[in-house]
């Protein structure tokens, strides 16, 4: 059986922080998953969060309880996409968490998705940049190390990835370091597109491409493993495209 409940307007204020809670479709569903995803009001997100809602991540069979974090000033931005999500009717969400408290946001947690980060801005130099996310992603470790279930799954996303992962595993040690991951996907393509652009191969004959370092003039993208259909990317002729 179906109910539905609409109860917007259920708040609790910590210390200049807002957590809403928006319970909208409870289904007779066995599995439930906690998924916390950060810089929630950002235009990423609002791009990931349909997919998740629809059964594209975790599965079409997979009821989900959703917690949206980012910053105090985008609360209303939150509240906005919750009341999208509810419009949305997705049967998988039972529940539409948002706020700005790590703390609350990553209790019992399963999966976190970490899009939120400070973005590079004009006149910064890149140990600025790390600095400042060094700081945000150590609250957050620590609030994952206090409120998340041990056996999460997290994943970064924001830049620069390889840093802030490792920062937030640091200061999550209850966690494995296994479950931790980061995304360096643009980075990725780009090397693929460039070795089939090279080789005129689709890029999907392209293999074993790997990207180590941040998102910086350090990266270094490695195709020494890397193959053509299959035939080692040394032994392929190139072009001069």
């Amino acid at each position: 059986s179906e109910m539905c409940i609409r109860d917007r307007y259920q708040r609790r204020v910590h210390g200049g922080t807002r957590t809403e809670k928006y319970s909208i479709l409870f289904f007779n569903m066995e599995s439930v998953i906690r998924v916390c995803i950060t810089g929630a009001a950002g235009q990423i997100a609002y791009n990931l969060i349909p997919m998740v809602c629809g059964g594209e991540i975790f599965g079409t069979e997979q009821t989900i309880e959703l917690s949206l974090l980012d910053l105090p000033t985008m609360e209303d931005v939150l509240r906005g996409i919750a009341m999208e999500i509810e419009d949305g009717a997705y049967p998988l969400i039972k529940s539409v968490q948002i706020g700005s408290d790590p703390k609350e946001m990553f209790r019992d947690v399963d999966f976190a998705i970490f899009l939120g980060g400070s973005p590079r801005k004009p006149g910064m130099e890149r140990r600025d940049l790390l600095q400042v996310n060094g700081q945000i992603f150590e609250e957050q470790g620590k609030a994952l190390e206090e409120v998340a279930k041990p056996e999460a799954k997290i994943i970064v996303v924001a830049n620069p990835v390889n840093t802030n992962c490792l920062i937030l595993s640091m200061h999550a040690p209850k966690i494995p370091k296994e479950n931790f991951t980061c995304l360096t996907r643009l980075d990725f393509n780009r090397a693929r597109a460039q070795i089939a652009l090279k080789t005129g191969a689709n890029v999907r004959d392209v293999k074993n491409i790997i990207i180590w370092g941040n998102h910086s003039m350090t990266q270094y993208p490695d195709v020494n493993h890397g193959t053509v259909k299959g035939v080692p990317i040394k032994e392929v002729q190139l072009n001069d495209r």
